[in-house]
């Protein structure tokens, strides 16, 4: 239950960041819900294997390349997902950056019912 409503809540964040964003559209709710399971599944599967890879640059500039590998992986989404478009890299690392604060901060909304 908790997995499908911190999905709802990705859905509303992106939606959130589409309306700070006018760069960032989405055809509908229904797009915003592919969308956050495409990003879902961008973060789970390849994030991790693009961080080891590029782990010397982002040493080397001291973290500030995740945040450009945020942004190319929020641009992927763009470009693979139907009803989800960013107009550039520019507006994709703002709107990566968005979302995941927005993201985050919905999901610290709900509590933790692992007592």
């Amino acid at each position: 239950m908790r997995l499908l409503l911190l999905w709802i809540l990705n859905a509303v964040a992106l939606l959130a960041v589409t309306w700070l964003l006018p760069s960032i559209q989405l055809s509908g709710f229904g797009s915003a819900l592919v969308a956050a399971l495409g990003l879902g599944f961008i973060n789970t599967l390849v994030r991790p294997v693009l961080t080891l890879l590029t782990l010397p640059l982002t040493v080397l500039t001291l973290g500030i390349f995740y945040l450009v590998l945020n942004g190319l992986l929020f641009w992927f989404a763009s470009a693979v997902l139907p009803g989800f478009h960013v107009a550039g890299f520019g507006s994709a690392l703002v709107g990566a950056i968005l979302y995941g604060v927005i993201a985050w901060a919905l999901s610290a909304l709900i509590p933790d019912t692992k007592a």
